[in-house]
């Protein structure tokens, strides 16, 4: 028999886990499981509303792929906002809390499971969620800025198990009392982009476009493995870095203090004439040769795209 296909794609991953679920069922298992249950209800519905696919439910944890890290956050932000009025209703030390982590990165398929290091990345950054909380990576931060009703607060890098290099998280916060932005109780409107994240953003502006190429760009470089600069060309053939990436191929994937790398990175980026890969290039070279010009690019972006327009 042949083996199963092995898909690659690139996905936003929400990892979601029930926080104390061992002394909760210690105290209670029945009760536990029925206010587990209760709860999942929510969660799932809450999940399939915002387009996304529900892989793994072992226990007490949920794992679930979207088409967009937009729809990932709103799912999440909905959930915590769900669950808090749902143990208004539960005694103190009966209310069951989540904790969830917002990933976007390059996922395999096999056997309808996702796997990989972006769905364990999801699932270390749920672990360092406060409870009742989200935490995400600096690549769904970038995506989601100035595109959500949230703010994110930097925790710095962090060393997660089993992945070899540190990751910068951001905590979010946002009202976990506020009203769900996503109604249970409306229809669910079919999205014919569930496939993968590159879909829904072919169909999407082009700037949406950049933001997610920039925060792939971004994770490729924190890890400088050359193994990585290979999988950006071969997701992105034709994108802003490919003369950049197929460099740090040839020099081994390592950059340095190199001036040449950082004019070509300087190159691509003005070409551009996008504010989030200006972004791009201060996160990489924040005392660089062009940061001024990149800080005075980014505030004449802002400027044009906040003036108003004239008809």
């Amino acid at each position: 028999m042949e083996a199963p296909p092995l898909e690659r794609k690139l996905a936003a991953i929400l990892a979601a886990d029930v926080e104390g679920y061992s002394r909760l069922m210690n105290v209670d298992e029945e009760l536990t499981l029925a206010t587990l249950t209760s709860h999942r209800t929510i969660v799932d519905s809450l999940i399939e509303k915002a387009h996304g696919q529900i892989f793994g439910t072992a226990g007490d944890s949920v794992l679930a792929e979207f088409p967009s890290v937009v729809h990932a956050f709103h799912a999440a932000v909905a959930i915590q906002q769900a669950m808090w009025r749902a143990n208004e209703e539960l005694p103190l030390d009966h209310r069951m809390n989540f904790r969830i982590g917002i990933n976007v990165g390059d996922v395999l398929v096999k056997n309808g499971d996702i796997f990989g290091d972006g769905v364990n990345i999801a699932a270390r950054l749920e672990g360092l969620a406060d409870v009742g909380g989200i935490c995400v990576t600096r690549g769904v931060r970038d995506h989601l800025r100035d595109r959500v009703d949230a703010t994110f607060e930097d925790l710095g890098e962090q060393n997660i198990k089993n992945i070899p290099r540190p990751l910068r998280v951001f905590r979010v916060l946002f009202d976990q009392q506020g009203e769900p932005a996503i109604d249970l109780a409306a229809p669910i409107v079919e999205d014919r982009t569930r496939s993968s994240v590159e879909q829904s953003l072919s169909q999407d502006s082009d700037d949406e476009g950049h933001r997610v190429e920039v925060a792939f760009w971004e994770s490729v470089q924190e890890s400088n493995d050359p193994a990585e600069y290979t999988l950006y060309l071969e997701r992105f053939p034709e994108g802003q870095f490919v003369e950049l990436a197929t460099a740090r191929l040839e020099s081994g994937g390592t950059s340095g203090d190199d001036p040449a790398i950082e004019l070509a990175f300087w190159e691509t980026v003005r070409e551009t004439g996008n504010a989030d890969m200006f972004e791009a290039y201060l996160v990489k070279y924040p005392n660089g040769q062009f940061s001024d010009l990149a800080n005075i690019m980014i505030a004449n972006l802002l400027k044009a795209r906040s003036a108003p327009s004239v008809d």
